[in-house]
């Protein structure tokens, strides 16, 4: 029996990024799984990104907005989203051709499910200097990321939107509002994407983002808190 083919809207936050995001876009119009649209969010670009991506037909579309970083754009593109399904991508990475296929069958496989995730593998960006290039480009990890999500709609609403108050961590501190809420998630075995490295990203652990990873953290151990101190007051109450 063929399944039918459910729609996925996929977002890709672009700020400045004119030598990947065509390769970005690429990725998810290979895609062995269609997808039903590519809502390319444009944070306020400078460089040639906005012709790039408008250089590309349907179901590429591209939408524009001031720079006010990417999960203010991740949000954009959510509230444009037709899609059942939503899956992001940023604009320098690129997704292995079957990642959706991979993860929609484990969708047809258990309704329950909300979330599913993939591995992910790091390359370096052939413009990257060689001396830039630490031994660890080929290391494989769970991608606990936003770039090998796909989750269903109404399982992302539920959750809420990205923070946009941080530079870096919006998607650590919004996962685990999802797991928080116990929504059903799995992690499959497979290399779904295929993150870069480059000069841009590798220097991003600066003092000021640290700061928001440590701020992120407090936050959820204190949510975590007030959770567990709800529950104990009503389990007291019964």
């Amino acid at each position: 029996m063929t399944l039918p083919v459910l729609p996925i809207s996929v977002i890709i936050p672009v700020y400045n990024r004119e030598h990947y995001v065509a390769e970005a876009i690429l990725s998810v119009l290979n895609q062995s799984y269609p997808v039903a649209e590519v809502l390319v969010i444009d944070d306020g670009s400078t460089d040639q990104s906005a012709d790039i991506v408008q250089g590309f037909p349907f179901p590429v579309q591209y939408h524009r907005q001031v720079h006010s970083g990417a999960a203010a754009a991740r949000n954009r593109g959510v509230a444009l989203a037709k899609g059942e399904f939503l899956a992001f991508l940023d604009s320098d990475d690129r997704w292995r051709p079957d990642k959706l296929a991979l993860q929609m069958a484990e969708f047809a496989d258990n309704a329950d499910l909300a979330i599913v995730f993939g591995h992910v593998q790091q390359f370096y960006s052939p413009d990257l200097p060689i001396d830039q290039c630490p031994r660890i480009a080929a290391e494989v990890m769970a991608g606990y990321h936003v770039g090998t999500m796909l989750i269903r709609k109404k399982a992302f609403q539920q959750v809420g939107l990205f923070e946009t108050q941080w530079q870096v961590g919006e998607f650590i501190s919004w996962q685990t509002k999802a797991t928080d809420l116990g929504l059903p998630m799995v992690m499959l075995p497979q290399v779904v994407m295929e993150r870069r490295l480059h000069s841009s990203n590798m220097g991003r652990m600066e003092r000021s983002a640290t700061s928001d990873y440590l701020q992120i953290v407090r936050t959820t151990l204190e949510r975590r808190r007030a959770l567990t101190a709800a529950a104990t007051l009503i389990q007291d109450e019964l």
